[in-house]
């Protein structure tokens, strides 16, 4: 374990280092291009017969690496909580049914989306898949990537509402879509279909069992920093929140990501008020967004390198492609058209629906779920199917949200009014935060 830990750092940093020398992408569209880019270089060098090895090495790593467990039981837990941190709840309380009826509702429909509408193409494309593997994909390439949206959307100077729903949506509907993906996968397992009935259950248990949760945890994780000032010992309070909290998840089969995310808004929000002192919240902060980014980092890098892992072909590169229009089709039919029709109501600024939809990326979490599938012909046609749409959403979409921002509301009035008026909210929040203790 110490010495993948270590591989996995240096490469990162070495990566890093180089694409901030160099290549000068954001920093995680940039190691996982470089990290891509070399892997497909080692199997062209092994090809030639040039690579000493170094291909068969990197494919054992990569196998000894479980990709699924280390980010589902590993990073995922500090990257929702991170995320979740820096959210301005109070802000985030305007758009909360947009959000919720994004997270659920929106979820569920594109599952079914994706999952009938691959199930009846695949089979002209010559790569027939079973129903419930496409329902499966469905599943898993649903949810938008907290990970990737919340990276990515620092850079894209969205208005402050839209960034809002974007990120509360990501971090809720990944909690969702982790659901719907066990649920499928039982299925699977069982070779029946559950009842209505089972089926809500389950979704109660894990879905509302991991908020109740995060509740707790968050409540228990406020108090604890209430009663004394000492930053050091804080910060240890929060790392064992999550370290602690995802482990009880895990052992009461609640959803661990539903429960960081609620945890982390309750410390960032009601926490940082007024449990934390200036000093102490400045220390959190910092910790916490370097564990982001570290984390962060390596989990893209480690997406490059597990192309060595993907099987593909003509058939699959084309079936990759159609999978791709897909998502999107489903993310305007599910998101899209809901909001360009209610965004009156909605109080999102004119053209939401192309960064809301554009902005939708997809990433790691979608990638681990399809690598904990059954081995077998049917998994590896789903697992190439989610890294086709993986990378078109970060190396294009990704590279390209800044260019839709600009083009869809970034001369709107509307969208400077709204940008405008959630930057007065901004500051008084910080003001407020800084003057509480």
């Amino acid at each position: 374990m110490l010495d993948i830990a270590a591989i996995c750092l240096v490469v990162t940093a070495l990566l890093s280092y180089v694409n901030l020398r160099f290549v000068r992408l954001p920093t995680t569209i940039g190691v996982m291009v470089i990290a891509m880019g070399l892997s497909l270089a080692i199997v062209g060098l092994s090809t030639a017969g040039l690579d000493f090895g170094l291909l068969e090495h990197e494919r054992a790593f990569l196998k000894s690496l479980d990709f699924s467990e280390v980010l589902m039981q590993g990073m995922l837990s500090f990257l929702l909580f991170a995320g979740a941190l820096h959210v301005d709840l109070s802000a985030l309380r305007k758009y909360r049914f947009t959000v919720a009826g994004l997270a659920l509702l929106g979820t569920l429909l594109s599952t079914l989306v994706v999952g009938f509408g691959m199930w009846w193409v695949l089979p002209w494309l010559g790569v027939p898949l079973p129903l419930i593997y496409c329902l499966l994909f469905g599943a898993l390439i649903s949810p938008t990537d907290p990970i990737a949206v919340m990276g990515i959307l620092k850079s894209a100077n969205a208005p402050k509402s839209l960034e809002l729903v974007i990120s509360g949506e990501s971090l809720f509907n990944d909690g969702v879509g982790v659901v719907l993906f066990s649920l499928l996968l039982g299925v699977l397992a069982s070779g029946g279909l559950p009842t209505v009935a089972q089926g809500a259950t389950l979704l109660a248990h894990e879905a509302g069992g991991g908020i109740v949760l995060g509740l707790l945890l968050g409540w228990g994780t406020v108090w604890l920093l209430k009663t004394i000032d000492h930053y050091q010992i804080e910060v240890m309070i929060t790392l064992a929140a999550v370290v602690g909290g995802y482990a009880l998840a895990s052992h009461l089969h609640v959803s661990g990501p539903l429960a960081m995310v609620v945890a982390g808004l309750m410390v960032g929000n009601g926490g940082r008020a007024r449990a934390m002192s200036d000093t102490t919240r400045r220390y959190v902060d910092m910790f916490w967004e370097l564990i982001d980014e570290i984390l962060n980092a390596v989990l893209f890098v480690l997406i490059g390198m597990e192309v060595l892992l993907i099987t593909f072909s003509p058939s699959l590169l084309l079936a990759g492609a159609v999978a791709v229009v897909v998502a999107l089709g489903a993310r305007w039919l599910t998101v899209g058209l809901p909001v360009h029709a209610g965004a009156r109501w909605l109080n999102l600024p004119h053209g939401a629906e192309r960064v809301l939809v554009w902005g939708g990326l997809r990433g790691g979490i979608s990638v681990a779920l399809a690598l904990s599938l059954p081995a077998g012909p049917a998994g590896d046609v789903v697992l190439t199917l989610t890294y086709c749409v993986v990378v078109f959403s970060i190396l294009v979409q990704g590279l390209s949200i800044g260019h839709v921002v600009r083009a869809a509301v970034g001369s709107s009035p509307a969208a400077k009014e709204h940008a405008d008026a959630h930057a007065d909210v901004d500051v008084d929040v910080d003001v407020d935060q800084g003057t509480k203790r």
